[in-house]
């Protein structure tokens, strides 16, 4: 652990949850999202064996090294475009604006929680505001960083969050709605081959407010996103979508966590993915509480898998926990499956090459999450590296 973890975290630590609960039986592993340990600190959590609930999808050691190994915490270089009312500084650790988002829930957060020196703050201040951060010179030594997206009462925009070249990256990324805030995020993770890279998002929304969080991923050894959005107040909303292709070798990752903790709440999550190469493989969990205060929730998840090789593993868990009876409506999907032969059989009827008509059935499967981004550039260069990786000529190939 860096000399820099030994700094007064900005919040209290949740220890009312433990890693473990008491039965009858025996101790059992605590199996809710709600229910899990939470801290500042990497070195209270205990050895990851990867057999735990939250890790047993993951291959924990090629990562091992972030969960208390020394991180690099200090500023790294990054470019910035802003359209409209929107700022972007440094600030220190000990800044009342960082940690009102979440705790972490396991070491790889905490140890860069422990580890990070400055976080970049980005406040989102006005209407139709468009910001575009690039980060492609982190470089291979293993590094914290802590972002804080603060978007203000009443304000509008988009921010994104570009990630290519080398990396060894364990972050946090704490998103923070005033009340009838209206934003959207996307994080693109086109990485090069062996780049590794863990975040946990933490968003909490205020009353009215509205998030849009999309994760896309392409490129990488290993990614691993977890979102946790709390719709902390009344009215508040997000959708939370998500779109990856995995090549052989490559290991994606999304744990969803929507927390429901306030009345007349709504959620949306879509996943959706395509593996091809041998050893290419996808997780995602998208867990959902609907607490007894969250009366009138209305929330629906479902997670798409496209598997187009053999050779190709996806593992979908939806869960979905409810403690109030008074809600309008909740349920979820998840499926993992082969091309559908009746689109390709459709395709080829026309006269269209079968290595193509795949091409389009994949492009079609994907676009209908990234035409949900709302910017059509940023959209257009999605299809366009989406058709590369089809091809297998990837950015980082």
């Amino acid at each position: 652990m860096s000399a820099a973890s030994s700094q007064t975290a900005p919040a209290v630590i949740d220890t009312s949850a433990t890693p473990t609960l008491k039965h009858d039986h025996g101790t059992v592993p605590v199996q809710t999202r709600s229910e899990r340990f939470k801290s500042y600190d990497p070195e209270a959590f205990p050895a990851v064996t990867g057999r735990e609930v939250e890790w047993k999808f993951t291959p924990v050691d090629r990562i091992r090294h972030f969960f208390t190994g020394e991180l690099d915490g200090s500023r790294y270089p990054f470019e910035q475009q802003i359209d409209g009312a929107a700022v972007i500084e440094w600030i220190d650790r000990d800044d009342s604006r960082i940690g009102r988002a979440g705790i972490p829930e396991e070491p790889a957060s905490a140890n860069a929680w422990a580890s990070f020196q400055e976080a970049l703050l980005v406040t989102v201040t006005g209407e139709a505001v468009r910001l575009h951060l690039d980060r492609n010179q982190l470089g291979d030594t293993p590094r914290a960083a802590h972002t804080v997206i603060h978007a203000e009462e009443n304000s509008r925009g988009i921010v994104l969050l570009e990630n290519s070249g080398p990396a060894q990256l364990d972050e946090n990324v704490e998103i923070i709605l005033d009340p009838g805030a209206q934003l959207t995020v996307v994080t693109v993770h086109e990485w090069d081959d062996d780049a590794l890279h863990v975040a946990s998002h933490f968003a909490r929304l205020g009353h009215g407010a509205s998030l849009k969080h999309v994760a896309v991923s392409l490129g990488g050894s290993l990614v691993r996103v977890n979102p946790s959005v709390h719709l902390a107040s009344e009215g508040s909303e997000i959708e939370a979508f998500g779109v990856y292709f995995a090549d052989a070798g490559q290991h994606l990752e999304h744990q969803v966590f929507i927390n429901h903790d306030a009345p007349h709440t709504r959620s949306r999550v879509t996943y959706k993915g395509a593996l091809q190469g041998t050893d290419a493989r996808s997780v995602w969990i998208g867990d959902v509480l609907i607490q007894q205060t969250a009366t009138g929730t209305d929330s629906y998840e479902e997670n798409r898998n496209l598997l187009l090789t053999d050779g190709t593993r996806s593992d979908s868990v939806p869960n979905l926990e409810i403690e109030t009876g008074d809600i309008a409506g909740a349920g979820h999907a998840s499926a993992s499956g082969r091309f559908d032969d009746e689109q390709l059989f459709y395709l080829e009827s026309r006269g269209i090459p079968e290595e193509e008509a795949r091409r389009l059935v994949v492009r079609g499967f994907l676009s209908d999450i990234i035409q949900k981004i709302g910017s059509p550039e940023l959209e257009q260069r999605l299809e366009d590296a989406i058709e590369l990786e089809l091809r297998g000529e990837g950015a980082s190939k």
